[in-house]
C-alpha cells in the first residue's frame, strides 16, 4: 500500500512540475479609452486596435528573456473624464500592469500620466494631441503621432492659403484637446496674416448651438473652425445649415472620423469639411495599412474610425522593447522604449525623441465627399 502511494505521490509530483513548466508567464497590458458615452465608438476602435495586437502576439508565441509570454489586456473605461481616467489608471498600476497604452483623450491622458509616472510604468498614448502631454519631464510618456502644434498650425495656415479664408470664426470645448487644437490653429491663422473675426465656446457635451452660432453668423464667416470631438461637431454643422451658415468647416482629429457624416444627419456638403488625422501614411506604407483596415474589419465586424491602427504599433512598441531587454519588468526594458528608434509599423516608422514625442510625424488632411471621408494630403 505504501508502495502504491509513493509511486502515486512521485508520478503526481512529476506531472504538476510539468505543468508548471509548461505554463506561459502572463503579462498584463492596459488599454484606456472612453467606451461609454459621446465618443465610445472612437473608444471601441482603440480598444480594438489593442486587442487585435494582443491576439496577434499570443498567436505568435512571443518569447521574453527565455520564457514563453501570454499577453492580457486589461481595458478600463474612463467615459473621457479626467477624473475617472486618473481612476483608472490607479487601479491599471494596482493591477501590476507591465506597459499601458492610451489614453485616448489629452484631457485624460495628461493627468494619467502622473499617476503612470510615480508607479514608473510607461504609458505610450495613440492619439492625444495636447503638446502639455509629453512636457511634463515624464521619462514614462511617450505618444505615436505628431501633437497640436503641428496639427493646428497646419490647419490654421490651411484656412489662409488654401481655403482663402478672410472671415474665420474658432469655437473649442474647453477641454484640453479642444482648446489646445483651437489655440495652435488661431497662431497658424494669424501666422499666415490671418484674422479671427470671432472666439467661442462650448463644452463636449453639449447639443444646442444656436447662441453661439447666431453670434458667429453675424461676422459673415466663410470659415468655422471647432475645437473638440465628433459627436458634437455633427449636431453643430446641422445647427448651421438650419441657420444659413454656409462656411466651410474645420477641425482636428477629433471631428475627422468615419462617424461624422451621419452624427450631422446628412446636413454636410461635399468638400465643406477639412479636418487633418495626427499620423498617415504614404507610398508603400499604403499597403500594410489597407491590409491592417481589411483585417480589423473581418476581425471586429466594424471599419476602422481613426486611432485603431496606431493603438495597435504602440502595443507593438511596448513589447518589442520587452523582447529586446529580455524583460517585462518596466524598470528594465523602460530604457529600451525610450531608445525606440527605425520601428517599422503599420502607421509608419516610429521612432522616440528626448521628450517621447514622435519624431517626424506626419498628418493626414481630409475631406468627406458623397459621405465618405477622402484623403487630400500627407504632410510632415
Amino acid at each position: 500500500m505504501n508502495a502504491i502511494f509513493k509511486l502515486s505521490a512521485g508520478a503526481l509530483l512529476v506531472a504538476s512540475s510539468t505543468l508548471v513548466m509548461s505554463q506561459d508567464m502572463v503579462v498584463k497590458i492596459g488599454h484606456v479609452g472612453p467606451t461609454s458615452g459621446g465618443i465610445a465608438h472612437l473608444g471601441k476602435d482603440n480598444e480594438n486596435g489593442a486587442r487585435m495586437a494582443i491576439d496577434e502576439l499570443n498567436a505568435k508565441g512571443v518569447v521574453i528573456g527565455g520564457k514563453k509570454v501570454k499577453f492580457e489586456l486589461l481595458a478600463e473605461d474612463d467615459a473621457g473624464d479626467p477624473k475617472q481616467g486618473t481612476a483608472a489608471a490607479q487601479k491599471l498600476v494596482d493591477s501590476k500592469v507591465a506597459g499601458v497604452v492610451g489614453h485616448l483623450n489629452s484631457g485624460t491622458s495628461i493627468p494619467a500620466s502622473k499617476v503612470y509616472s510615480d508607479a514608473g510604468i510607461p504609458q505610450i498614448s495613440p492619439s492625444a494631441t495636447n503638446p502639455k502631454f509629453t512636457r511634463q519631464g515624464y521619462k514614462t510618456t511617450f505618444r505615436v503621432v505628431a501633437d497640436d502644434v503641428h496639427l493646428g498650425g497646419t490647419l490654421g495656415k490651411y484656412a489662409v492659403e488654401q481655403l482663402k479664408g478672410k472671415t474665420i470664426a474658432v469655437i473649442d470645448d474647453r477641454t484640453a484637446y479642444g482648446q489646445g487644437v483651437a489655440d495652435e490653429f488661431e497662431k497658424g491663422v494669424k501666422a499666415k496674416g490671418g484674422k479671427i473675426a470671432k472666439r467661442e465656446f462650448t463644452n463636449d457635451k453639449a447639443t444646442d448651438f444656436t447662441a453661439i452660432l447666431t453670434s458667429i453668423k453675424a461676422t459673415k464667416p466663410d470659415v468655422v473652425f471647432y475645437g473638440g470631438m465628433d459627436a458634437v461637431a455633427g449636431p453643430m454643422i446641422r445647427q448651421m445649415k438650419q441657420l444659413g451658415i454656409n462656411a466651410k468647416f474645420m477641425g482636428g482629429d477629433g471631428i475627422c472620423s468615419g462617424e461624422l457624416p451621419k452624427l450631422s444627419a446628412g446636413a454636410m456638403g461635399d468638400g465643406q469639411v477639412v479636418c487633418a488625422e495626427a499620423g498617415g501614411v504614404e507610398g508603400s506604407q499604403k499597403v500594410s495599412m489597407e491590409k491592417f483596415k481589411v483585417d480589423f474589419k473581418k476581425k471586429f465586424n466594424a471599419d476602422v474610425q481613426i486611432y485603431a491602427p496606431y493603438v495597435y504599433d504602440a502595443t507593438n512598441v511596448l513589447v518589442a522593447a520587452m523582447v529586446k531587454a529580455g524583460s517585462v519588468d518596466p524598470v528594465k526594458y523602460l530604457p529600451m522604449l525610450a531608445k525606440t528608434n527605425g520601428y517599422q509599423g503599420v502607421t509608419g516608422t516610429i521612432a522616440f525623441d528626448e521628450k517621447g514625442d514622435i519624431k517626424n510625424g506626419a498628418l493626414t488632411l481630409y475631406t468627406y465627399k458623397g459621405g465618405n471621408r477622402e484623403q487630400i494630403a500627407v504632410v510632415r
